[in-house]
């Protein structure tokens, strides 16, 4: 796969020409120049304007204004343009358009809404993306290949019924393996032909969650497969450009691992709420890096200014589009890019944010903010540029496993993965730890700490491979509602938590589940910490109790503990609590928070010899640098001991011990 080696940080957006007349064009050019843009994605929704019929092609649109933005050294992010199928190609090949969960079949209209199993759409995407190969790869402007837009939406349709059972005889090889991993004998479910396996539409199976995980599998596979036909024909025709495609965080229908392994380098979309909390914002950015062993990123997508599909579109506030930016370039990216660059004239997206308003007004506040920023990236050259985040924790995300969790019948509904999954991270965010956010699979050597947040789907390898770690020396932790249950949503026949249960030096009896209402304590350090939601009640099989429960018929028996290096918290604690158990595990473990201290709103992250320093906070912080001697890349001004961070504000320390 080809490298992607930026010759600066990449500053720009989406840009979409095609929904304004030439005239406005030069204005563009000019307006990019002052915002400091050295790279428009274009053309994301061009399809219909470039493809009038099957036989009809023109390009003549989209070719002068790569050639505008050529003479005004602007690079090209150049899209496939297959994000949105045009009126004609679902009139004439209705197969293309997906079935919902609901057993509805879509009519034309919005976008995604193609079925992954459709041999038409392959054919004519795939025929679209030659075309712009054909065209526009080797011409100098183009920087990078942007396929499609934002893949989601399964599809359950009877094209991916006929697709899944397939799927799954290479999967499985036979009918009794299948009935045996999904455990059919269940209610007298058994299947006795391949035919009378469909997808899971609503008022169809839907009581099998091994089903449910394996159709998630396969749509995610489905998708991909879409994908990767388009990245074929790329790399055929230009071999030496690197491909992305720009992904969504915490989208749960796409399993992100799988699909990192085709990109060359990640890009991702982030939309956070104005009031969203700053270590929600680095988990995203974190689970993104991590996709791909911690290599730099490209923020693709965010918003100048404000979004259009919530309830309560806010403004960013006055320097939060500058701390946000920072926070990403922070947390690894080597790309600041916005959707979009003018605010469309009308439709869906009239009201979202961008960075020229429908007035065009260079002196508007949300153009000077990223005007600004452009001359601040501009500044800092490749100082920045291909630098790795430095962390010693990892988190392991796994897609599959959030699928387990949720499809699972019990014991609660308030198990969310994703919920258990920011306690832990906001916690270590807290103390100031920067954290990888990897899959289980990831190579683990090289950090001091892993915690696995409610694993409740082990793989088959995983438990040797964390065992070997510890065995290193490296600190382990999980947590309740983990070791459950195998790849196929089977339970382990030797109970809880299965083949980690040597590890750990446990066996979990039963788990109670609290209501919201309820609460149940832990009794940590002479300390009462409140906890609810899961709680399990924990027989010592070689490890010992480091905390235990305050009340019920369980008060006295073990709520967190360990066998040497593996731990186990056996309940869901609340912040206060949660934070003085990971403290006390990560300074056995021999991990500090970056510069040894830990400053209310302030997160501070390492890049190589470079330390990004950021105040999420409304009030100025002084931050002590650890013993550090630098220059602030931004004002270029020498920090010998400590420096004053004003309320949204940033630092890049350009570091010497």
């Amino acid at each position: 796969m080809p490298r992607l080696d930026f010759p600066y940080v990449l500053h720009g957006g989406d840009y979409n020409p095609e929904q304004w007349p030439e005239s406005v064009w030069d204005q563009d050019m000019e307006l990019m120049k002052k915002a400091g843009v050295n790279i428009a994605t274009l053309p994301v929704f061009g399809w219909g304007n470039i493809q009038k019929d099957e036989e009809t092609w023109d390009f003549s649109w989209l070719d002068k204004v790569i050639e505008k933005l050529h003479a005004n050294s602007i690079r090209v992010c150049l899209a496939t343009a297959t994000a949105a199928t045009p009126p004609w190609v679902d009139q004439k090949y209705p197969d293309i358009l997906r079935t919902d969960q609901d057993g509805i079949k879509r009519r034309h209209g919005s976008r995604h809404t193609f079925c992954p199993c459709s041999e038409n759409f392959r054919r004519l995407s795939t025929n679209l993306t030659r075309a712009m190969a054909d065209r526009y790869g080797h011409h100098p402007a183009v920087l990078l290949w942007h396929v499609s837009n934002e893949y989601g939406n399964p599809c359950y349709c009877d094209a991916c019924s006929a697709e899944f059972r397939t799927w799954l005889q290479h999967r499985y090889g036979s009918l009794d393996e299948v009935n045996h991993r999904w455990n059919m004998a269940f209610w007298g479910q058994t299947y006795t032909d391949w035919s009378q396996i469909e997808a899971p539409q609503d008022k169809a199976q839907r009581n099998f969650q091994g089903l449910l995980i394996d159709y998630d599998r396969f749509q995610s596979d489905a998708i991909l497969n879409c994908c990767k036909a388009e990245i074929e024909v790329l790399r055929e025709i230009t071999p030496d450009i690197p491909i992305t495609t720009n992904m969504m965080g915490t989208f749960k229908a796409l399993d992100y691992h799988k699909w990192a392994k085709e990109m060359d380098i990640i890009s991702w979309d982030s939309y956070p709420a104005r009031n969203a909390e700053p270590a929600d914002i680095a988990f995203r950015h974190s689970l993104m890096r991590g996709l791909k062993e911690g290599e730099p990123w490209m923020l693709m997508e965010q918003t100048p200014s404000q979004q259009n599909w919530q309830a309560f579109n806010s403004l960013k506030r006055p320097g939060i589009m500058r701390l946000w930016s920072y926070q990403a370039m922070a947390h690894g990216a080597d790309a600041i890019m916005y959707f979009q660059w003018r605010r469309s004239p009308g439709a869906q997206e009239m009201f979202h944010g961008a960075v020229v308003e429908h007035a065009a007004r260079e002196d508007a506040r949300v153009f000077q903010e990223v005007a600004t920023l452009g001359k601040e990236l501009a500044s800092l050259g490749t100082q920045t540029v291909g630098t790795k985040v430095e962390s010693k924790v990892a988190l392991l995300f796994d897609w599959e496993n959030w699928w387990a969790v949720e499809y699972s019948s019990g014991p609660s509904i308030m198990a969310k993965y994703c919920d258990i999954f920011l306690d832990y991270f906001r916690a270590l965010f807290s103390l100031g730890i920067t954290v990888d956010v990897v899959s289980p699979e990831a190579d683990l050597s090289g950090y001091s700490a892993v915690i696995a947040p409610m694993l409740k789907m082990v793989k088959p390898g995983f438990a040797a491979n964390i065992t070997r770690f510890v065995e290193a020396g490296g600190y382990f932790l999980t947590t309740t509602f983990s070791g459950i249950v195998d790849e196929t949503d089977r339970a382990f026949e030797n109970g809880y938590p299965g083949p980690l249960a040597d590890l750990l030096g446990i066996w979990v009896e039963e788990t109670d589940a609290l209501s919201p209402e309820e609460q149940n304590t832990v009794q940590l350090g002479g300390t009462s910490y409140p906890c609810g939601k899961l709680c399990d009640r924990i027989q010592l099989e070689g490890a010992e109790a480091i905390a235990t429960y305050g009340e019920d018929f369980y008060a006295g028996e073990p709520a967190l503990t360990r066998k040497g290096r593996a731990f186990y918290h056996g309940t869901w604690m609340e912040a206060e609590g949660l934070q003085a158990a990971l403290e006390s595990f990560l300074t056995e473990a021999g991990v500090s928070s970056t510069i040894g201290q830990s400053i209310e709103g302030v997160e501070a992250v390492k890049r190589g010899n470079l330390l990004f320093l950021l105040n999420h906070g409304k009030v100025a912080q002084l931050v002590d640098i650890n013993g550090y001697k630098a220059v602030d890349l931004l004002t270029k001004a020498p920090i010998s001991s400590s420096l004053e961070l004003q309320p949204f504000g940033v630092a890049i320390l350009q570091i010497t011990p």
